[in-house]
């Protein structure tokens, strides 16, 4: 009966999978069809060849980072650990992964790729924008610089920041668990809850995340000039005299809070 079930599990699933591709794809053809219909498929093929480089970019450089992160807290891990009820249970996982750890890590690399790539198509936008970018000719008086700053850069350095912590943060995470599970982090002792190694990747990357937060507060500053308020647009009397002030303060307590972290 299980034989005779399997041909119908691999069909159905194949079944599903070609709908699935078949309901995402079809998308992207009425779009074709209607950018022909008005004589334009030049944008369409620049708007999908700018979202495969960007799935293939942002997907292969967040999977490579995560991944090295995840394969240097591996490389790291202590020879002995001493044996606890924690540390017992935590060996039955690691007995498990073991077999298959090749393929978990593959697994969670292709992982990693498809979903980063995929939330990095989301800024063609920001990047044609970028890319394309022309000088209005006119000076901002606050920050001095060219209009043409903040319609076409400042939106996709906003991306690259918020990028950057996103992509940070989810190597802190995936580091400490790998730290966790092969001993190098033990929450149950009172005394070396984490192996030297543990300290100083972690203690980088936490740095590195403080870093880019002091980045974000100073492109804050000019962020707020695009600010929409009820009556005007821009920066008011109480953005300039304190606000601005305030995020460059953040910003410069946030890079000495980073240097601790080295």
């Amino acid at each position: 009966m299980n034989r005779n079930r399997s041909p119908f599990v691999i069909t159905a699933a194949i079944l599903v999978a070609l709908g699935a591709l078949v309901t995402y794809f079809s998308g992207y053809y009425v779009d074709w069809l209607w950018f022909q219909s008005v004589d334009f498929t030049d944008v369409w093929t620049t708007v999908l060849a700018t979202k495969i480089q960007l799935f293939l970019i942002v997907g292969i450089v967040t999977s490579l980072i995560i991944s090295l992160n995840i394969y240097i807290a591996y490389k790291r891990r202590p020879l002995y650990v001493p044996v606890s009820i924690e540390v017992s249970g935590l060996e039955r996982l690691r007995a498990q992964i073991e077999p298959i750890r090749t393929w978990v890590f593959v697994g969670v690399v292709a992982a990693l790729t498809y979903f980063a790539g995929s939330s990095g198509m989301v800024f063609w936008r920001e990047w044609l924008l970028f890319r394309n970018a022309t000088d209005f000719g006119v000076t901002d008086p606050q920050f001095g610089l060219d209009i043409s700053f903040f319609a076409f850069k400042l939106p996709m350095y906003q991306a690259l920041i918020g990028w950057g912590i996103s992509t940070i943060v989810l190597a802190i995470i995936a580091a400490a668990a790998v730290h966790y599970i092969y001993g190098g982090i033990r929450t149950q002792v009172k005394e070396d809850r984490t192996t030297v190694a543990a300290r100083v990747q972690l203690s980088i990357l936490l740095g590195l995340l403080v870093l880019l937060k002091a980045v974000a507060y100073w492109f804050d500053r000019y962020a707020l000039t695009l600010k929409e308020g009820r009556l005007i647009t821009g920066l008011t009397y109480s953005d300039v005299n304190a606000l601005l002030p305030a995020k460059s303060i953040l910003a410069a307590i946030a890079v000495i809070c980073s240097l601790l972290f080295f």
